[in-house]
Parts: structure tokens; C-alpha cells; sequence
């Protein structure tokens, strides 16, 4: 790999952990297809998932569980159109050149679509995925490629949505300063950009962008500096539990908020539960919480299972995905990479049971930014930690679009 190649995705593998790609974990070994098929006649319909694992860095092996668990759940209930699924997995390991063989195995295996998967790398497989024609569904949406490439479609709007979002979440829950406190690389200053652009189309102040060193321990210097501040938005992704550490101990009564993935359920069971200052914390995601009976099937598949975290924004984004690659899938009469890929530029709208609105992919609902243009769906989810749970802000809660506030920068 190249210095300009390696800065680059350093750069990026950095910006996963400031919270933007939601939280990670670390994990066992990629494997390939365990479920009981038996029962099911035809031939198997072949996808792939890869998300890294066994690696320093953003690891993300429940992308991989998550994948497998709908795999034996839908063949549990009838298959694809009464052929079994099948999830062939790789490891891209958090490398660029892994990455690409992952998406070489893909074209390898001739599978008919990349279902969900985790890879900052998206320059290096799009390209492969594009050139064979297999569509990219329901990435976790934090490679740029994702949202340019014509063959990605995404389900969430990645950063620039969540952001805008939540920098008007922020302001609508009366925090006029915010300060956003992420890590001192240069891939992040984009959070703070869209962090700005939700606050001021809501009436705020820009939002104070505060650089944490990446080899920083004590952050008492971090949370002195937001003094004057109404509300401190935590986006250290998990090492957001060092600033709430320095918070505590500061005895600092600021607002704490986040988008999903930072300030979790367990950081705040860690640190009192319901009476955590993660308490009432504004918490902006992509969908509702687990709590919310549109997620019962994703409980059900990964009940016992507790290497799968279920609030982990990844691993749904993942289940979302295969939602969506199920329900194109049953509209064709031969389900190959082209005809999916032709039902996902047509069609109206795929339902995911209410876990995202009805998702399109059609020219006339992508969002008008050159570079994001792959971003159709413009909805994000207004949330808070209650009881020590992450859960709706307000009662009757529902998806928030923030389209309007991102279109206007095309002018």
C-alpha cells in the first residue's frame, strides 16, 4: 500500500472510532453457513457479508453474527422463496487489500448480492462489485463510495443525516452551544461540519469543535475546555467512556449527548443506571429502539445470543439490510445479481416492517449533493437514555428527515 493510500485509510480506520461509524467490539473468526436447510428445495441463494474481525481497530464481528442469525431465522420460516439463503463470509480485517480479495471472492463465488457488511474501504471494493455487477445492500454506510457508487444502496444516510439530525435534536432540546468533543484526525472534522448544519437550521450557534489527542488518557483538560457550553455532544465512539470517566469526576453538570453507538445502555449502567448523567442525554440513531415490537424478529433471531448487540448501530443497519434483500428478492421470478439490481433502481418502495421508512432507490428520491447522491433514505430517529435504556425521546416519537437541511447545501 501506498504512504497517500495508508494515510488515508488511517485516517478513515480514526474516524470509526469518533462514534460516526457507531460502536464496535471485538470477536471470534469469520465462518461460513451453519443453518439447517432441510427442509427447503432449490438452489441456494448465495450472498456474502464482511465486516472486520480479529483485528485492532473497529472490529465488528456482530455485522457477521447478525448475518448468520437471519440466515437460520429465514430458513426457519420458509427461506427465499422456499430456497435456502446462504451466507458465505470474509474477514476484510481492517485492511484495504483484504478488503478487495473479499470482493474478488464475491465475484468468485458469483453470489447475487454483498448483503449488509462493514468495510472503510469502499474504494477499493466497489469498483470489483461494480465491474460484476452484484449490488452492495445496506452497508453500514462509513465508506464514502457508499454513497456515490451506483451499485451501493445504502438504508441509512450515514453521517451527513445523523449528524445534520442531531444537531437539531440537540437545539429543539434547548442546548443553543453545543460542544462536539471528538478525536484530533482530520476525517472527523466532517462531524463537526454536519453537526453545525443541523444546529443553525434549527436556530443554534455553530457548534465549538473540541480535538482530543488519540493518545489522550485523563480528558479533565477536554471537559474544562466545555465550560460555557449548554450541552457536550460525546462522539469518541467506544472511548467515550474515558470523557464521561473525566466528566464524573469533574462533577461537571453539562448535557451529555450523542448519536447511537457512543454513549450506550452499558456506559450508563456503568455509571448508575438511572441515576447515570447519560440520564434524559439527547441520542439521535438511524431507527427506533429495540424496544419498539418493529425489531421483534431481530430479538427473536438473536435471542441468547450475547455476543450480538442488539443496540449496535452496525448489526441493525446489517439485519435492515437482508430485510431489504428478502423482499426484493421475493418480487422476482429469477433472482440473479442484474434482475436485483434492476427491482432496486425501479421499484417504489421496499417496506422493512417499520424499522426505516419505505426505501427507494429511484433518481427522483436521491438527495441532490454531488458525492451523496446515493443517499435516498434522509430519515434519522430522535432518542434518549430512560431508565438506563436507550428509548424514543418523546412519547409518539417517529422518524425525523432532515433532506431539506442537507439539500440546501447543494445551492
Amino acid at each position: 500500500m501506498n504512504d497517500s493510500r495508508r494515510r488515508r485509510t488511517t485516517a478513515a480506520s480514526c474516524l470509526a472510532v469518533t462514534g460516526v461509524l457507531l460502536a464496535a467490539g471485538c470477536g471470534g473468526k469469520a465462518a461460513g453457513s451453519s443453518a439447517e436447510t432441510s427442509s427447503l428445495k432449490g438452489t441456494p441463494v448465495k450472498v456474502m457479508v464482511w465486516t472486520p474481525e480479529d483485528t485492532q481497530g473497529s472490529a465488528q464481528p456482530g455485522v457477521r453474527l447478525t448475518a448468520q442469525a437471519y440466515e437460520k431465522w429465514i430458513n426457519a420460516n420458509g427461506g427465499i422463496k422456499g430456497a435456502p439463503l446462504k451466507v458465505l463470509t470474509c474477514n476484510e480485517k481492517n485492511n484495504p487489500d483484504e478488503a478487495e480479495k473479499c470482493a474478488q471472492q464475491a465475484v468468485a463465488e458469483k453470489v447475487v448480492a454483498v448483503v449488509g457488511s462493514y468495510s472503510l474501504a469502499g474504494d477499493r471494493y466497489m469498483p470489483i462489485l461494480q465491474k460484476a455487477g452484484i449490488p452492495y445492500i445496506g452497508g453500514t454506510g462509513v465508506s464514502a463510495a457508499e454513497f456515490s457508487n451506483p451499485l451501493s444502496f445504502p438504508v441509512n444516510g450515514g453521517t451527513p443525516v445523523i449528524f445534520a439530525a442531531h444537531g437539531r435534536q440537540l437545539v429543539q432540546s434547548g442546548c443553543k452551544k453545543i460542544t462536539g468533543v471528538r478525536y484530533d484526525v482530520a476525517a472527523a472534522a466532517v462531524v463537526s461540519q454536519f453537526l453545525t448544519v443541523g444546529a443553525v437550521s434549527a436556530g443554534g450557534a455553530p457548534a465549538k469543535d473540541l480535538k482530543v489527542p488519540l493518545t489522550a488518557t485523563d480528558l479533565a483538560p477536554q471537559v474544562a475546555a466545555t465550560k460555557g457550553s449548554d450541552c457536550v455532544d460525546v462522539i469518541m465512539g467506544t472511548a467515550s467512556g474515558l470523557f464521561v470517566k473525566s466528566y464524573i469526576q469533574s462533577g461537571d453538570k453539562t448535557k451529555l449527548g450523542s448519536v447511537v453507538g457512543n454513549l450506550t445502555p452499558q456506559l450508563a449502567e456503568s455509571t448508575g443506571g438511572a441515576g447515570s448523567p447519560l440520564e434524559g442525554a439527547a441520542i439521535t440513531g438511524y431507527f427506533p429502539p429495540t424496544s419498539d415490537t418493529a425489531w421483534k424478529d431481530f430479538l427473536a433471531a438473536t435471542k441468547g445470543d450475547k455476543d450480538i448487540d442488539t443496540s449496535n448501530g452496525a448489526n441493525e443497519t446489517t439485519w435492515v439490510a437482508f430485510k431489504v434483500f428478502t423482499e426484493a428478492a421475493k418480487k422476482l421470478p429469477t433472482i440473479t445479481a442484474k434482475t436485483l439490481v434492476q427491482e432496486l433502481d425501479t421499484t417504489p418502495g421496499i417496506s422493512t416492517g417499520g424499522l426505516t421508512p419505505s426505501l427507494s432507490w429511484k433518481a427522483s428520491t436521491a438527495l441532490p449533493i454531488k458525492g451523496l447522491d446515493r443517499i435516498h433514505n434522509t430519515t434519522a430517529t430522535e432518542l434518549t437514555i430512560r431508565d438506563g435504556k436507550i428509548e424514543w425521546a418523546k412519547p409518539g416519537s417517529t422518524f425525523v428527515d432532515v433532506r431539506k437541511v442537507l439539500a440546501a447545501l447543494s445551492g
